[in-house]
Parts: C-alpha cells; sequence; structure tokens
C-alpha cells in the first residue's frame, strides 16, 4: 500500500489522540495514524513512567510502520486540585447542605472533606465559590475558621473520592510547575518528545519557567499553553505570544468562568493564535458520546466544523480514544467532519490570508518570502509549494494562509519534520536533499509524478534559502516539470 498517496488525501486540519488502555497496542496506534491522527497525546495525569515508556515507544514502531513522520504531544497535568478520600464514597450533594473542608488527609464524618492542596482552606474566602466534579456540584463559602472552611451547596449532585476541585476568581498561591511536572518535563526532554503541554496556565511566566526547564535539557520541544483558567484570558495576548502554540482546553475552563462565555472564548483564544501566527487546538468533548456510540450527536458534529471555520489548527480527542469504545471509528469521522467542512474555506471569507499575522519570533524576510509564495502560487496555478525549513517557523507562518495548494514541509531534521504534524494544510515528508537545490527539486518533482499530482508543464513553488541571510528563508524558486 502507498502510504504516502493516503497521507496526501487526508484532511488539512490535523488530529491530535490521546493514547489510552482502548488503542495502546502498535496495530491500533497503526491504524489510528491511517484513519487520520498526526499527533499523539500522553496523559501524564494517568499511569506510570514506565507505561510512558512504553507507549512513546510504541508510537514510535507505529510511525516506522506507516511511514511518515508523527507528532508526540506530553501533557502536564499541572496543580489539579482534587478532593482526598471522601468518608462516604459516593457522597450525596443536596441543594442547601452544609459540608465542611477541613485541613489533614482523613476525614471523620461524611461531610467533612479533604483535599490535595494543602492550603486550601487559609486561601478560601467568603462568598468564594468552589466547584466539584467539572462543575456538576457547586458550593459557596459561608464561614470560616482556621481549621475549617464551612460551604453551602448551591448546585447539588454526587461527589466521588479524587474528583476535581475548581476555585473560579480565586487566587491560588500554587505553584504552576509541580514537582511531578518538572519529572516529566525532564522525562520528555530526554525523549525528543515534539510538544509539552502545560496545564492551568496563568501567566505567561508559567509557559517561560518551562520554556527554561526544557532548554536547560537541551530540549527544543514546543510549549502549548492549556488556556483553562479567567487569568489566562485576561492576559491572552501575552500568554499567546510567550507560548509556542496553544490548546482551548475546554473542560475546566468551562468550570472556571461560565459556561455561557465558552463558544466566544474560544473564538477569541483561535483568533488571537491566528493574529501571532501560532498553531491552536480545539480539545474537550468533541465527540464526547462516541465513547459509547459509532456516531456523534448532530451538535459534536457541527462543533467540531465550527472550529475549523474558527481556523483551529488541530482538534483534539481525549477519552474517545483513551477509554472509548470506538477509538478509531472516532478518528475516522473527526476526518469525515473536517474534510465536509474545509472546502468552505474556498470562501475567501473564512480564511486567515488576509489577516495581518503578527509572529514576531519569525524573521521579518521569511515573513515576506512565505506571503510572496502564496500571491505566486495563486497567479501561476502551481500544484505544490515546497518549504524547506530549518526550525519549522516557515511552515507555521504558511499553515496561516489556509489556501489550497498542497505545502510541502521539507527538512534535515527529523524532529522538525514531526513538529510539522500539527500544522494546518502541511504535509512533511522525509529523506529529501535538501541542501542542494537542483538535487530537491527533482526529488519533489519526482515524487509528484508518483503520486499523480505532478504531470509535464505543472509548476512547483519552493521557498528555502541563501547564505547571505542564514537566518531567514529568502529564495523563491519556480520549477517546471518537464
Amino acid at each position: 500500500m502507498d502510504h504516502t498517496n493516503t497521507l496526501m488525501q487526508r484532511a488539512r486540519t490535523k488530529i491530535v489522540a490521546t493514547v489510552g488502555p482502548a488503542c495502546r497496542e502498535v496495530e491500533k496506534l497503526v491504524q489510528l495514524i491511517r484513519a487520520g491522527v498526526s499527533v499523539f497525546r500522553i496523559n501524564t495525569a494517568h499511569g506510570t513512567m514506565e507505561q510512558r515508556n512504553q507507549i512513546l515507544a510504541d508510537i514510535r514502531k507505529a510511525e516506522a510502520e506507516v511511514g511518515w513522520p508523527v507528532g508526540v504531544l506530553v501533557d502536564l497535568a499541572g496543580p489539579k486540585i482534587r478532593l482526598g478520600e471522601l468518608f462516604q464514597d459516593p457522597t450525596t450533594c443536596p441543594p442547601g447542605a452544609e459540608f465542611r473542608f477541613i485541613k489533614g488527609d482523613k476525614p471523620a464524618a461524611a461531610d467533612e472533606f479533604t483535599c490535595t492542596y494543602t492550603t486550601l482552606v487559609s486561601e478560601l474566602q467568603l462568598g468564594d465559590t468552589v466547584m466539584l466534579a467539572d462543575g456538576t456540584v457547586s458550593m459557596v463559602v459561608v464561614g470560616k475558621s482556621a481549621d475549617e472552611v464551612k460551604c453551602r451547596v448551591v448546585g447539588g449532585g454526587i461527589l466521588r473520592s479524587r474528583q476535581g476541585i475548581n476555585l473560579p476568581g480565586t487566587k491560588l498561591s500554587v505553584a504552576s510547575l509541580t514537582e511531578a511536572d518538572m519529572t516529566n518535563a525532564i522525562w520528555a526532554a530526554k525523549n525528543d518528545i515534539d510538544f509539552v503541554s502545560l496545564s492551568f496556565v496563568r501567566s505567561p511566566v508559567n509557559v517561560l519557567l518551562l520554556k527554561e526547564l526544557l532548554k536547560a535539557q537541551g530540549c527544543n520541544a514546543m510549549v502549548i499553553a492549556k488556556i483553562e483558567k479567567r487569568e489566562a484570558m485576561d492576559q491572552l495576548t501575552e500568554v499567546v505570544a510567550a507560548a509556542d502554540g496553544v490548546m482551548v482546553a475546554r473542560g475546566d475552563l468551562g468550570v472556571e468562568i461560565d459556561v455561557a462565555e465558552i463558544a466566544v472564548s474560544q473564538k477569541r483564544i483561535v483568533r488571537e493564535c491566528q493574529l501571532q501566527g501560532k498553531p491552536v487546538i480545539v480539545a474537550t468533548q468533541m465527540l464526547d458520546s462516541m465513547h459509547h456510540n459509532r456516531r456523534p450527536t448532530r451538535a459534536e458534529a457541527t462543533d467540531v466544523a465550527n472550529a475549523i471555520l474558527d481556523g483551529a489548527d488541530a482538534c483534539m480527542l481525549s477519552g474517545e480514544t483513551a477509554i472509548g469504545e470506538f477509538p478509531v471509528e472516532a478518528v475516522q469521522m473527526m476526518s469525515r467532519i473536517m474534510l465536509a467542512t474545509e472546502p468552505l474555506l474556498w470562501d475567501k471569507s473564512y480564511r486567515t490570508s488576509e489577516i495581518q499575522i503578527n509572529a514576531t519570533d519569525v524573521h521579518p524576510i521569511t515573513a515576506a518570502a512565505v506571503r510572496g509564495s502564496a500571491v505566486i502560487v495563486e497567479q501561476l496555478g502551481a500544484k505544490l509549494l515546497v518549504v524547506v525549513t530549518r526550525g519549522g517557523g516557515t511552515c507555521r507562518i504558511r499553515s496561516k494562509q489556509r489556501d489550497f495548494v498542497p505545502t510541502i514541509g521539507v527538512s534535515d531534521s527529523k524532529s522538525v519534520l514531526r513538529r510539522l504534524s500539527l500544522y494546518w494544510g502541511v504535509t512533511a515528508i522525509e529523506n529529501a536533499p535538501v541542501h542542494d537545490g537542483p538535487a530537491l527539486r527533482a526529488y519533489i518533482d519526482a515524487w509528484g509524478r508518483s503520486q499523480g499530482i505532478i504531470q509535464k508543464g505543472d509548476r512547483i513553488v519552493f521557498v528555502t534559502g541563501t547564505n547571505f541571510y542564514p537566518m531567514a528563508q529568502n529564495l523563491l524558486v519556480v520549477h517546471e516539470a518537464e
């Protein structure tokens, strides 16, 4: 089977899939890649280091089998605050009932709760809102002493041990990087991971601290800031500028802010990423019903389509692939929705090519060359745009133009090619002779013919560089297939 041809027929919007018990075997990972997955997510909130080592090894085996670069994203759990063990598990919380958060880790009565965040009792104040179990139970602080905080249930429900706690509006002193996060980040650095995402980002400083940690380990992984706190929304421009990419983490964000604001917040985040030329992933409950069903709801299908039209570079599947009953079908369905939606982008009103991208981390000559290449491609009716990239920045800016001329990314770095797996509309191919212009043009010419996308007389535009500007891509070449 010609796997590269399959790759060229994939959706331009990328799919990120979480690895879990439902898809850990190499054979299943291969099926997911061929169904449309470009990046696999390893969630460090679950499992052991030994299990993560095995998952990564299996992903690399699957990558080798399909024959094209596949990215890996390590998701740091962050300072997730959770309930301790409940005295009565589960505990029913009817509206109007009162419960107490106490210090320590062992409740002595059914109305006592403990917490993994040891200073919670000290930092909660009268009137603060406490959301539990992804917002299914809500309480308000009505009393406080030195050793406990009394809360009254506003929105009733059922709690279980170790479920999450969100504290919207409460200023916490918890560190952005936990000890476990630092251990997992160092593991990611030593294993040449492509993307590292940071949970519960509150300020650009959080992102920069993770970058420094990875840099100290000699790691060039892209840092993805997960937007799921009100503080991050309040400093959105600065957080996006500090990060290499962003994830719209709608699960916790929908608890930290009013759920009615989620759609608008998503559009704000995606738009800011477009303006700054950063890749953005939309995540959480995209095809949630496919945990147990072969088909999604109509609302879920619409959600995926709207994320694409908003300008998302990638959409993420979480439990659907990690623990769901139909992981391959979920990826296939997401790919079908993407392929059905993307033709709307032919309408220029849906494109981002007219947006003035302010990518301050990309050389201005490179940015100008990429803008010019889009004009040349359109005027000449070119069949391919080939980008030679050192670190991936040129392909990242190109991906934001959202036109339908296939973009091929080539590099002499395998890690760079893997990072291209997150960029909209960019296909990475290996083993291209990137340092020899004539040889590269001949290679792409032959490769395009073998895929049936290039014929005699077709034009191919190359964006590459010369030694005059070693840090910039300053050369555009038009090649006509003979």
